[in-house]
């Protein structure tokens, strides 16, 4: 008997160091997620209010996952520690539930990649057709056609049936060159063409997505089946501290 408890001791302390090391990556994660969270709700608020019709909870479904992960995380390194069996299948089992989340997020963005194409073109055409430079999704809109040097949805001619356009023009945020385009310009139909960005930014933010979801999914899926890992990692420990403390009565 106290041989196998010999053979055993070895095990437990590789794969208490394993799962160690893999609750601190998981825990990394956490705060990488908390921050994503943090940080899209301060700066990213105007650009996912132009990709959803209502107002999406995005960025507090990351703060809430990330501030979990971080908190099992420490729970996991703990757990390990402290070679407690039922805690280690809490933290199996909350890492299978980290997993199957992951694993529907990414499959539903993968498949509904063309929904979420449609929504963002109903969306930004509402955007731009009561465009007024001065509520969120306005300055939304003028952070996209700066950022990506693009005019409209398809093109600059989108702008002709605005609101906006009857008053003022085009959006200066369309202009190839600031110091070069004047509000008269913008409000000719026949010089503004020539002043603007000819690219829609419907087409570059779709070819964008097209383009990095396959990136996106493949990483979400990665992700999720290195819970996996953790989760036999914590079984597997737990199973052998159990049968080892039944061989030490």
């Amino acid at each position: 008997m106290a041989s196998r408890r010999m053979e055993t001791k070895p095990v437990i302390t590789c794969l208490k160091t394993l799962l160690i090391v893999y609750s601190f990556v998981f825990w990394i994660t956490g705060l990488i997620l908390l921050a994503v969270g943090v940080w899209g709700k301060l700066m990213l608020g105007p650009y996912i209010s132009l990709i959803a019709e209502n107002s999406t909870n995005a960025p507090y479904v990351l703060i809430g996952t990330g501030t979990a992960i971080v908190v099992f995380g420490l729970f996991g390194c703990f757990a390990t520690c402290r070679g407690s069996p039922w805690m280690l299948k809490l933290y199996a089992m909350f890492l299978s539930l980290v997993f199957l989340a992951e694993l529907v997020a990414g499959i539903s963005g993968f498949v509904f990649r063309h929904e979420i194409k449609g929504t963002f073109l109903r969306t930004y055409s509402d955007a731009v057709q009561n465009y007024d430079g001065e509520d969120e999704k306005s300055q939304a809109v003028d952070n996209v056609q700066r950022s990506l040097r693009c005019c409209g949805v398809l093109n600059y001619t989108s702008w002709f049936n605005s609101v906006y356009y009857l008053a003022n023009g085009i959006p200066a945020s369309c202009c190839t060159n600031l110091s070069d385009c004047s509000p008269l310009d913008l409000r000719n139909s026949t010089i503004a063409p020539s002043k603007v960005y000819q690219q829609g930014c419907y087409k570059l933010v779709t070819a964008f997505i097209e383009t990095n979801m396959g990136i996106i999914a493949s990483v979400t899926f990665g992700i999720a089946f290195s819970q996996l890992i953790g989760m036999l990692l914590a079984c597997c420990l737990s199973r052998f501290i159990t049968a080892n403390q039944y061989e030490m009565v």
